[in-house]
């Protein structure tokens, strides 16, 4: 129990430590605008999109982007019910927070599971990618926690489901591809 409060005491420390920047503008305008790209809309947008448009192994690994983007929201949604943790702007003092803040559960965090779940696969297709997708997923992560939304271990738990999904659909789609190949041959 000590170990579980003390690791509660360091999340709280760090949500604040990011929080307390909320009114700086530069920050506010970063911030507030790059969460949306583990949105629910773009996410979904952008997977669709890049599997309508591409084509060979583009296209495998856009739809294994989509395939993590769904089955990741399983888990995110059962965690919620099971683990009904609050938001810290609602329990941590002297939080910032937008007006129209969530209200639902936060762990795990679903826009950094989004965003992870839907990189992971093209990290893993064009791993020099990761040089720009990666600081995007941790910016989205560390968005969350800026704008009040999430502690740190919400974030992290997020990332690393996220990531789980991203790199198992992948493996899964490519195997499907190289048996369908194997058969063709």
């Amino acid at each position: 129990m000590k170990l579980f409060l003390s690791i509660y005491h360091a999340d709280c420390r760090i949500f604040q430590k990011v929080n307390q920047h909320y009114e700086n503008k530069w920050l506010h305008f970063f911030f507030s605008r790059i969460t949306f790209l583990g949105g629910a809309t773009f996410t979904i947008i952008l997977c669709l999109a890049l599997a309508i448009m591409t084509t060979n192994q583009s296209r495998i690994t856009a739809t294994a982007s989509a395939l993590s983007l769904a089955l990741s929201h399983i888990p995110v949604q059962v965690i919620k019910k099971i683990y009904p943790r609050k938001r810290p702007y609602l329990i941590v003092e002297k939080s910032k927070y937008p007006i129209k803040a969530l209200k639902d559960h936060s762990f795990p965090s679903g826009h950094t599971t989004a965003i992870f779940s839907v990189i992971i696969p093209f990290v893993l297709y064009l791993p020099y990618l990761a040089v720009l997708l990666f600081p995007i997923g941790l910016c989205v992560g560390m968005s969350r926690i800026f704008l009040g939304l999430h502690y740190p271990s919400d974030v992290m738990a997020g990332g690393i489901l996220g990531s789980i999904t991203g790199l198992l659909s992948y493996i899964f789609l490519q195997q499907i591809m190289e048996s369908t190949l194997r058969g063709i041959l």
